[in-house]
């Protein structure tokens, strides 16, 4: 790597692309082509929506650097790393790059490449750019039954899905709640995918995510998340950090943070009470309910307390649902602690809540965070405030990191992130503006 931020920051220790080669029927061994030197760019990413993480990179494919095979050329000469390898998909890259801030290694659980590359020419030299992804997304394609059963607790079906794909890693939170279907020839990480809006913690509120990072794959609630303290604290000072090569930046903001959604009072009022209509397909009878804000606030959030709305005589809202008692039909019981009531109406509303505010922020490259971390940003108090001193409470807080990306290139390196949050403020705040929502990022 170059002078600069990024020689401070991280240094490529592996960069090998490594491809199965077969003698006939059976595997004589891997194929390996070592891009340590040779690779430019490099991203990798994280995310709650996402149930595998992602990278990409661009290396130079300068010709003269790896032997081909006799069935590429029978005079076996040298030639460029991605026709003498040769990349058509599915190669496995190890990764391994060293900071001080931490590690991002993938040289045991290593990335493939998911299709065919793109280039650019340029002289005598190719830029070779790579898409990648996590092996479990190639075997969640690998269907064995489709019409298998799952009972039980959701929770309980979760690991039995992981096991079936042999991925070793996971951290789950236990459900209270139970839920009985087939499979229909989908995917198991697509199924964990669909339980997340099922699923409701012990003693809490419904709502889960279901993604893999570094560490391995985690199926948590919002509860449990949001619960964490923050793990590291980060500070706006309202100018641009030029010297990122500087110790005492490392916990700054380096650009100026983009409010993507921030707090909508029309979207705060569609889901301060809505009415929900249920149709049960055993019965064939409907019933319906009123679910509030007021009456139905989340047992845990970002923030010290969630305000709401209160003027609001009648509902704002009325939603249809076909009651989801699974495809096992009456096989589901439906009692206090499992009545999909209960997350069909809450959980849209404690997802929307969630993203309440939605702000991306960018700072030096720190390889110990994750998605699904809390962390505090505290924005400098800007203008007339500057005389009250210290932060901003009201912009200042707890932020749950949605999607995640460490950027690597030959001049700098940084970590980029999308953060959301359900409140205003450090403090209680008395403002009708603490509820807001995005109805077009989850489901009925």
């Amino acid at each position: 790597m170059s002078s600069g931020s990024a020689s401070r920051a991280s240094l490529y220790t592996v960069m090998e692309i490594q491809k199965l080669v077969k003698s006939g029927r059976s595997s004589s061994g891997f194929k390996k082509a070592d891009i340590t030197g040779r690779t430019v760019v490099f991203n990798y990413f994280e995310s709650l929506y996402s149930p595998e993480v992602t990278a990409n990179l661009i290396f130079v494919d300068a010709g003269g650097s790896l032997q081909a095979d006799k069935d590429q050329d029978t005079q076996e000469r040298l030639g460029s790393i991605k026709s003498s390898l040769p990349i058509t998909g599915e190669e496995r890259v190890a990764i391994k790059i060293e900071s001080k801030s931490g590690i991002l290694d993938f040289t045991k659980n290593r990335l493939k490449v998911d299709a065919v590359p793109s280039t650019t020419s340029e002289s005598n030299r190719e830029s070779i750019f790579l898409s990648l992804i996590s092996d479990p997304l190639l075997r969640n394609l690998e269907i064995k039954d489709p019409t298998k059963t799952y009972t039980g607790r959701i929770s309980d079906t979760v690991k039995s899905i992981l096991k079936d794909l042999r991925i070793k890693k996971f951290d789950i939170d236990p459900t209270q709640n139970n839920y009985n279907f087939i499979s229909r020839s989908r995917g198991g990480l697509d199924l964990i995918t669909d339980l997340c809006r099922r699923s409701i913690p012990v003693n809490g509120d419904p709502g889960y995510f279901f993604y893999e990072t570094q560490d391995g794959f985690n199926f948590k609630s919002i509860d449990s998340l949001i619960s964490k303290k923050p793990v590291e604290t980060y500070t706006y000072t309202g100018g641009l950090q030029s010297n990122l090569d500087n110790d005492e930046n490392d916990f700054k903001i380096v650009r100026e943070p983009n409010f993507i959604k921030d707090q909508k009072v029309q979207e705060r009022k569609k889901w301060t009470s809505s009415r929900n209509i249920f149709f049960n397909p055993l019965t064939l009878k409907t019933d319906e309910a009123v679910y509030t804000m007021k009456t139905n606030l989340p047992k845990k959030t970002l923030g010290k307390k969630v305000t709401y709305t209160d003027d609001i005589k009648g509902y704002t809202t009325t939603r249809e649902h076909v009651l989801d008692i699974g495809s096992l039909g009456d096989v589901n019981e439906l009692t206090p602690n499992n009545d999909p009531r209960e997350w069909q109406a809450k959980s849209p509303m404690r997802y929307n809540l969630l993203h309440s505010q939605i702000m991306e922020i960018q700072v030096p490259c720190n390889l110990k965070l994750r998605a699904g971390n809390i962390i505090r940003v505290e924005f400098e108090r800007q203008g007339d405030d500057k005389s009250l001193g210290g932060i901003d409470e009201q912009t200042s807080g707890n932020f749950l990191i949605l999607h995640l990306c460490h950027h690597f290139d030959t001049k700098r390196s940084f970590t980029s992130m999308t953060l959301i949050r359900d409140t205003y403020g450090v403090h209680t705040s008395n403002s009708l503006d603490d509820n807001d929502s995005m109805s077009n990022l989850f489901f009925d």
